[in-house]
Parts: structure tokens; C-alpha cells; sequence
């Protein structure tokens, strides 16, 4: 079989594009026997992997250069926005089996649910921190129950009817968007949601049982909104007030406030919280795979796959109870972590300290967490659930 993917947008195509998301996928359909290259637009790039095709923008709207690629199937990661509907269309036209990958925690309309949407507006915004995140809220929400309505949402709903299965990264998305496509189109629609994460590099393994008193936060700590670094500055100052043995890695490149924050602590404090910056993907499994906890501070995240390739590791994960954090109770489903129920400092540290008290009394099993999380999430296992799809469809 001939398994394309393709992102209608002209990123990077060099190693880090093929370590996640659409070109990580065509790496996973490689490992189990799939003829599979990653499609982008734009001019070809020195970094670009051999096995990424770079075509016009225009090639990705016509049905006959999609056909002339002789394809059995293509995953298309276009977040199902109404601005490339035609690249969606053109490939359904060509008759190719298309899986649209929807990259988000499925409250993309009001019409998914009216209450987590509006939710999720005042969470995108900022939280009401201060007035521009009201302001911002205010404009989110007013231009959902407008143009979100009277014309985003038919032009998404164009988009999704040409899939012949539309691919949520986790199950509490799949739900939202089997309300969305129940209104846009039935059940006929509706039933062709599926449940299919982000892939995870094989790197990210159990490598070790033995684990020590540490936590993982990993983050582009420069987006203040999404990954909150001054809730994680407050809260893991009072974890290592509260527990003397717990040591913290922080990986990204951290901002001016964190570099500040560190530099103030007390000097025990200080020596056991690590500012890492930004580091490999070696590095970073290496890492994973001896620490008990990966923590995450944000407000929002469409999947974390910082956090899926910590579950592989056999960590378990800790973060904020939201809609806007959907994936995340799927992530603690497997005895494999805790949702924070009161998101402030003193909640995510409690929560924090309770899961290293888990640890310690024997309730957490990194290589139970590590099986069942490989084997979900793994690239050559996502690759094999695209592949069972196509295969059941005929």
C-alpha cells in the first residue's frame, strides 16, 4: 500500500518535522512495510529529509496531480480548517481514502458544546490575568457566535465531509467531534470518527525501573498564556520547600522571569532544580527514562506530546483538570497519573506531591505505564491503526 501524508503548510522538513505529528506518521507507516513520503508545500529546503515531496501549493488543490501520485490512502494534518477544504476535496476527487487529523481538544465551534467552548475562549485568552485577556476573551468569543457560526463552521463542515475518516487525538475530542459532525452531517458523519493519536518516536521506552525523586517539565516557557511558566515557577518553589529530596529538570529555553526566579532561590533549593534549556531527543529520553513524574503547567494543549512520549517512557504525567487539557484524562486513565482539581500553586504542588507519594508506595509501575503507552502510541502503532482503517473500509 501507498500511504501519503501531507501538511498544507510550508514548515521545516528536516529531522525535527520527521521526529513528530505528519512526518513521524510517514516514518511509522515506513516501519510496517508502507510505501509512505510526506508532502508539503513550497521550495525544497538543504535540511529537507529525501523522503519529503515538495510540490506548488497549487499541486494539493488538483485532483489530477493527487491521482498521478497513484496513492491507496492519504492522512492529511489540516486541523480540518475551512481554508484547505480544497486540498481535501482534491484528494477525495482523485479517489483516494482520506483521513483528515484533527490536531486539537475538539471544542473548535460552538455547536461541539456551548459551555466547554465558552470555557475554553476566557482559557485561551488568558484566564482574566489582566484586561488585554478580557479584551481577547471578549473578541474569541464574539467572533464564534458570528463568523464562527455563519461561516466558519460551514466551510468545516465541507472540509470534514470529504474525509472518509476524521482522526481525533483523543477520546474525549472524538466525542466533541461526533457532536459537531451530528450537525453537520448525521450519523453518516458522525460515525466516522475515530480515535487516533499522535505518534511517538520507539526511542521514547522503558529503559529503567529503578526511578529517582524527580519530575520532568518540558515547554516553550516564552508563551506565557499556553504553558504558564510563572505557575510553574510558584509551584515548584513550594515543591522543594515542602519535599527535600524531590529534584525538578525544566527543559526549554527558559525565559527572563525564570532565569530571574532561579537565580533568587535559596541555594538548596536551587541545586536541586535544573534549568536544562533546550535539549535533544536522545537527551531528553535519556532523561525521561529515569524520573517518576512529567509535569505540565498549561492552560491549554490540543494533545502534549512532551507528555505521551513521557508515558512511553514510564513516567506518569500531572496536570490541570480543564477542557482545554482534553487528552490529559486519557494520559491518567492507566494508573499513570493525577489531574490537578484546583488550578492554582498550592493545588498542581499537592497534586505533585501526592503522585510522588504514589510512587513511593508501590502504586505506580513504570513498565506497565511504558506497555500500555507504546503500545497506543508508538509511531508503528498508530501507523498500524491508519493502516487497519483503510483495511476495513475495503
Amino acid at each position: 500500500m501507498r500511504i501519503f501524508t501531507c501538511t498544507p503548510v510550508a514548515f521545516g522538513g528536516g529531522p525535527d518535522f520527521f521526529a513528530r505529528d505528519s512526518g513521524l506518521l510517514c516514518r511509522g507507516l515506513q516501519a510496517i512495510g508502507m510505501e509512505s513520503r510526506a508532502v508539503m508545500p513550497g521550495e525544497r529546503r538543504p535540511q529537507d529529509e529525501e523522503d519529503l515531496i515538495r510540490t506548488d501549493y497549487r499541486n494539493l488543490e488538483s485532483p489530477e496531480w493527487w491521482r498521478a501520485q497513484q496513492l491507496d490512502g492519504v492522512v492529511l494534518y489540516a486541523w480540518g480548517r475551512p481554508k484547505f477544504r480544497r486540498v481535501a476535496a482534491a484528494i477525495r476527487q482523485a479517489g483516494i481514502f482520506l483521513v483528515l487529523n484533527q490536531d486539537n481538544g475538539g471544542l473548535v465551534s460552538t455547536l461541539a458544546g456551548f459551555p466547554g467552548w465558552l470555557r475554553e475562549q476566557w482559557i485561551l485568552g488568558g484566564q482574566g490575568r489582566d484586561c488585554p485577556s478580557l479584551l481577547r476573551t471578549l473578541k474569541l468569543v464574539l467572533r464564534g457566535i458570528s463568523v464562527g457560526l455563519l461561516v466558519s463552521d460551514p466551510l468545516r463542515a465541507t472540509h470534514l465531509k470529504q474525509g472518509d475518516a476524521i482522526a481525533c487525538v483523543s477520546p474525549v475530542a472524538a466525542a466533541h467531534y461526533r457532536r459537531l459532525c451530528q450537525v453537520y452531517g448525521g450519523n453518516q458523519l458522525a460515525g466516522r470518527v475515530r480515535v487516533i493519536p499522535h505518534p511517538v518516536e520507539t526511542r521514547f521506552v522503558c529503559g529503567h525501573m529503578e526511578r529517582a525523586p524527580r519530575i520532568v517539565c518540558v515547554g516553550r516557557w516564552q508563551d506565557v498564556v499556553q504553558k504558564r511558566p510563572w505557575l510553574l515557577m510558584d509551584t515548584i518553589g513550594r515543591l522543594v520547600r515542602d519535599d527535600s529530596t524531590v529534584e525538578v529538570v525544566i527543559a526549554g529555553r527558559p525565559n527572563d522571569a525564570m532565569i530571574c526566579w532561579h537565580g533568587r532561590l535559596q541555594e538548596d533549593e536551587r541545586a536541586r532544580i535544573t534549568l536544562a534549556g533546550m535539549m535533544g531527543r536522545a537527551d531528553l529520553a535519556s532523561l525521561l527514562t529515569g524520573a517518576m513524574v512529567f509535569y505540565s503547567p498549561s492552560a491549554y494543549e490540543s494533545f502534549g506530546i512532551a507528555a505521551a512520549e513521557a508515558l512511553c517512557s514510564g513516567c506518569s504525567v500531572v496536570a490541570a483538570r480543564s477542557v482545554s487539557m482534553s487528552a490529559f484524562e486519557w494520559f491518567v486513565s492507566e494508573k499513570s497519573g493525577r489531574l490537578v482539581e484546583r488550578d492554582d500553586a498550592d493545588g498542581h504542588c499537592a497534586a505533585l506531591l501526592a503522585e510522588l507519594r504514589a510512587w513511593n508506595n508501590g502504586e505506580r509501575n513504570p513498565a506497565a505505564i511504558s506497555r500500555v503507552w507504546c503500545g497506543r502510541l508508538h509511531a508503528d502503532k498508530v501507523a498500524e491503526q491508519v493502516r487497519g482503517i483503510l483495511h476495513a473500509q475495503g
